[in-house]
């Protein structure tokens, strides 16, 4: 069996989302609160995973070197206060591609399971859409909907039926972290009977970026 993990979606947890996407380092701004949380969820000692959508590059609006230049400065700002991040898979392509990794579609976290052994049933993944919630209920995450970003948009499509109604919705990524830590708690003692901070141990991994084709 697997270990568990913690998914984030980036626009709209981590920084805040733009009508015509982040392109530059520029236009990059964390949430309030975000790198106290990624220091708080970094305590749990499990593995912490970025998957998100960039369709920017698909229409040709951004490059993939500059994305994952982002990313870097992303991971690099992170490490200084204390977060850690394992990997970050992004989808390159526009929705027309009908790629298999392009949320709602789950193959960035099956992709990062096959990588990185995790049990995807004892994952948890924070998202601010309905697509985010439903990448993460197709592999059997526990799903948490936070309400920055396009949270309120993600509230009225699961009004809709949309999607299955998350765990709990949360305020924000600082809202969602004893949330978090109470799945996978609960998700340590059920598998192994012993404390959290035994049973989950260290992820092992330098963080490194990965992109999912």
């Amino acid at each position: 069996m697997g270990r568990p993990a913690i998914f984030l979606d980036r626009d709209g947890v981590i920084n805040e989302n733009l009508q015509d996407h982040v392109k530059s380092w520029s236009e990059f701004r964390f949430l309030p609160g975000v790198l106290e949380a990624l220091r708080a969820l970094t305590a749990l000692r499990v593995p912490i995973f970025v998957v998100t959508n960039q369709a920017a590059i698909g229409r040709c609006m951004v490059s993939r070197e500059s994305v994952e230049a982002i990313h870097r400065r992303m991971l690099a700002q992170i490490r200084r206060a204390e977060g850690e991040i394992t990997a970050v898979f992004y989808c390159p392509h526009e929705p027309s591609a009908r790629c298999n990794c392009r949320k709602p579609a789950s193959g960035m976290l099956l992709a990062a399971a096959t990588q990185f052994g995790l049990d995807l049933e004892q994952s948890v993944f924070i998202g601010d859409a309905a697509t985010d919630l439903m990448a993460g209920q197709h592999v059997g995450c526990k799903t948490i909907l936070v309400q920055t970003g396009r949270g309120g948009e993600a509230l009225r499509d699961l009004a809709s039926g949309l999607a299955e109604w998350p765990v709990a919705v949360a305020q924000d990524l600082a809202d969602a972290v004893p949330i978090v830590t109470r799945l996978l708690l609960r998700a340590a003692v059920t598998h192994s009977h012993v404390p959290l901070s035994t049973s989950l141990g260290t992820t092992g991994a330098d963080t490194s970026l990965a992109a999912a084709d």
